[in-house]
């Protein structure tokens, strides 16, 4: 979720939003539109994007108003402002305008870094909207979600929305939504099964697990419904080599040692600690070896090395599986 500062008026004069994920930029914009039209219903919101910033464009727009309307100026990818606006805007930052809120969004790079300094320096609220690369991450914007609308939802089921939904954010918002529009009660894992079950059989980590688990005939099935769905051969042995490398990761841990440990050890979230323990029955040494060599023969498969990438897929899944059950 988009996490702010401590100064979080989202009236003050300027508001920072800072990061490259469309869904938090967006709402960060839409909580300092929504607070200037609560105080004043005729606000008028100006949303521009570099082209349309030229030099003397924000005098312009921040020029004292004969009858003192409150206005709020948006300002998208600020990082590719030419350098004379940029002078403009670092110029207006030292002397804000009241009744005016500046919304400055910026990709967070190096590109345009001194805006980004000037903006901090002059103590605008900031937002940070980066991009979730982290499950962990996504599971708890998921939880933020059912929270903010006021719904309950168990953990299970907000980790298996994020296993069929994947990384996209307005995707997992929408899902939340229409899941509390559509059922009372506590949301749990087989009404999240019920609504997206499709999109959870085409997930790859799903092909991962079924053949870390040894069970070659539903990762083959949910192989073939991800493909047919466009997801990409690669992010498929992706999964796969997270799936395997975890199970050899867990196997070489200390015995004994407390989940928080593990989870802090290995760089895993503790309910993926409990999902590999179950899933590491039946694996010796030499079948995550066996394993891993398979899914090296398919990334390169899928990478141009063969002319089949979904029977590279396939091979691999068998090889996997058979793994699984090398103690078996």
């Amino acid at each position: 979720m988009a996490r702010k500062t401590a100064h979080d008026d989202p009236l003050a004069p300027v508001t920072l939003a800072v990061g490259q994920e469309d869904l938090l930029l967006d709402r960060a914009v839409q909580q300092v539109v929504a607070a200037a039209r609560a105080a004043d219903a005729d606000t008028d919101v100006r949303d521009l994007t570099p082209d349309q910033l030229q030099p003397g464009t924000l005098a312009e727009l921040t020029s004292p108003s004969l009858f003192s309307e409150r206005k709020v100026v948006v300002v998208r990818n600020a990082q590719d402002l030419s350098a004379d606006t940029i002078k403009d805007v670092k110029a207006y930052l030292g002397s804000p305008a009241e009744e005016i809120t500046l919304v400055l969004l910026h990709a967070g790079a190096a590109k345009g870094k001194g805006l980004l300094d000037a903006a901090r320096k002059a103590g605008a609220r900031e937002v940070a909207c980066a991009k979730m690369t982290k499950p962990a991450d996504r599971l708890a914007f998921v939880r933020g979600e059912f929270r903010a609308i006021g719904r309950s939802a168990t953990p299970e089921a907000c980790q298996a929305l994020v296993d069929a939904i994947g990384s996209d954010l307005r995707e997992l918002a929408s899902a939340c939504s229409q899941l509390t529009a559509d059922v009372e009660g506590t949301i749990d894992p087989a009404v999240v099964a019920r609504y997206y079950t499709g999109r959870a059989e085409a997930s790859s980590f799903t092909v991962a697990d079924r053949a870390v688990e040894g069970r070659a005939a539903e990762a083959l099935e949910a192989l073939r419904w991800s493909l047919a769905t466009g997801v990409a051969p690669v992010m498929i042995t992706s999964a796969l080599a997270q799936g395997v490398r975890a199970i050899g990761k867990l196997a070489s841990a200390p015995r004994g040692a407390r989940p928080g440990d593990l989870a802090r050890d290995l760089g895993m979230p503790p309910w993926k600690i409990d999902r590999v323990r179950q899933q590491m029955r039946g694996w010796s040494a030499d079948g995550v070896a066996t394993a891993l060599r398979a899914v090296a023969a398919a990334d390169a498969g899928v990478k141009g090395g063969g002319d089949d990438p979904a029977y590279a897929l396939e091979k691999a899944i068998v090889a996997i599986a058979r793994a699984a059950r090398s103690q078996r």
